[in-house]
């Protein structure tokens, strides 16, 4: 973290499902934040990543949430879709950063504000583990949501990542409007078809 800088710390959450949306997530902390447990959000409970999102969202400076749709990922790729859900909650932030610290190694300019691309980031520095907080807790949030219109493919537990049931759903009753068609739904590609 640069000393007296406003920086915003950026990460996603989602990429590897089969679907629903990429989200993404910006926060700009204070520089004497402080949270003991704030970690990787993988690296965390569900209870607990609630429990801090709380205290992320009392304590930060500015933050956000962006997110690409499953069209979206299937037309840009699962990539940059992930960089623009990134850049969509730098735009929503109430403060404008003076840099950008972003968990991974790819990214475009936001606008002319400098960014640092940092790997295994959210182990590393606070404001991308809270970004990573945000972006998977609200991303759960919205894939319970849409399990109770598809119960069949049980995103309640699984959020859209490729379990075996997840995959047996996509078999038996074919996909919605929320699955990324550009991914290998299924181990050997199906023409499956399309469920509203």
């Amino acid at each position: 973290m640069k000393s007296g800088c406003i920086e915003a710390g950026c990460d996603e959450a989602g990429r590897g499902c089969l679907a629903g949306p990429v989200f993404a997530a910006a926060v700009i902390l204070p520089d004497q934040f402080r949270c003991d447990g704030l970690n990787d959000s993988k690296q965390l409970t569900e209870k607990q990543r609630d429990a801090l999102r709380i205290i992320i969202e009392e304590n930060a400076l500015s933050y956000a949430v962006g997110i690409c749709s499953p069209e979206e990922i299937d037309q840009m790729n699962i990539l940059w879709a992930s960089v623009e859900a990134m850049q969509r909650a730098l735009a929503k932030l109430s403060r404008s950063p003076e840099h950008v610290l972003v968990d991974g190694n790819r990214f475009r300019p936001f606008r002319d504000i400098p960014h640092t691309c940092v790997i295994k980031g959210d182990a590393q520095y606070m404001s991308i583990a809270a970004a990573s907080v945000l972006a998977k807790t609200y991303r759960d949030a919205y894939m319970k949501e849409l399990h109770e219109q598809y119960p069949q493919y049980q995103w309640a537990r699984n959020k859209g990542y490729p379990t075996k049931k997840h995959r047996d759903a996509i078999r038996e009753y074919g996909l919605t409007h929320c699955h990324r068609r550009s991914f290998a739904l299924l181990e050997q590609q199906l023409t499956i078809d399309f469920r509203v």
